[in-house]
């Protein structure tokens, strides 16, 4: 085992610093990638919605970590990585190799809560956005419940992984040029005349796409939980630069969050 593997405390949960295996790499796209990681510290204790901290190698221009969604979990506890390639970070994580090892601090933030669930539940994503739903999706299952997902992007092009969502829900799409399913905004979608229908919705993508999906949300009094994206340093709460303004004053996006009650936010 690698001697940078230890563990952090943050509040009341371990937090793992731990070399991982890239144990496979999957090109979905020019856009999209998937990393599968097999960290040499396992936990159960991972939650749908958290992140990690991921150390860029191969570049002497990144020096901090970059937050990733954990976008599934398999049953052998390999940590899957949905990877949009946006920046010099993203641009260097896409020359790794499988059998490499990458750092990682995970795992990170507060995630999604759905031991409550009982009936209808919808799931909203747009573009990279849809990250986090896969593994909320997968536990969501697990309770007996099949939920409504709605994916959706600019074009046909950018859909990926909708087989696999489709494995775990019944799958709706929009994109803005109606190349395929919907023409138009997820909130377009005919699924939106009919909120009242679901028990709680969640949303993760683009910040103006969870507002409106927040704001449909409170008119039909459907509770929305939405997943932010805010530019992350740290992970752990300590460098401020993810800070958003609440009801309950100004909080940390990494340690508070990435996912709050849409109702908490001053947006």
């Amino acid at each position: 085992m690698s001697d940078k593997s230890l563990f952090l405390q943050q509040k009341s949960m371990p937090k793992i610093i731990s070399d991982s295996i890239v144990v496979k790499k999957q090109i979905l796209n020019d856009k999209y990638f998937i990393l599968e990681l097999k960290p040499f510290i396992v936990t159960d204790s991972i939650e749908a919605g958290q992140f990690l901290q991921l150390q860029i190698p191969h570049t002497n221009d990144v020096f901090l970590r970059r937050p990733f969604s954990i976008h599934d979990v398999t049953e052998n506890h390999h940590i899957r990585l949905l990877v949009q390639v946006i920046g010099k970070g993203t641009q260097a994580l896409q020359q790794v190799n499988e059998g490499e090892v990458l750092n990682i601090i995970y795992p990170l933030g507060k995630g999604f809560s759905f031991s409550h669930l009982q009936n209808k539940v919808l799931l909203v994503g747009g573009g990279c956005g849809v990250a986090p739903l896969m593994l909320l999706a997968r536990k969501i299952n697990k309770m007996g419940i099949l939920p409504d997902i709605i994916i959706g992007t600019k074009n046909k092009a950018d859909l990926i992984e909708i087989q696999e969502y489709q494995k775990l829900g019944n799958v709706f799409i929009t994109t803005e040029d109606g190349s395929e399913g919907t023409k138009g905004y997820v909130t377009h979608h005919a699924i939106f005349e009919h909120l009242e229908a679901y028990e709680q919705i969640y949303t993760c993508g683009p910040e103006v796409m969870m507002k409106a999906v927040a704001k449909r949300a409170k008119e039909k009094s459907v509770p929305c939980q939405v997943s932010l994206e805010n530019t992350m340093a740290c992970g752990i709460g300590a460098c401020l630069c993810c800070v958003t303004p609440s009801i309950n004053g100004n909080v940390c996006v990494c340690t508070e969050g990435p996912v709050f009650d849409s109702t908490e936010l001053l947006w």
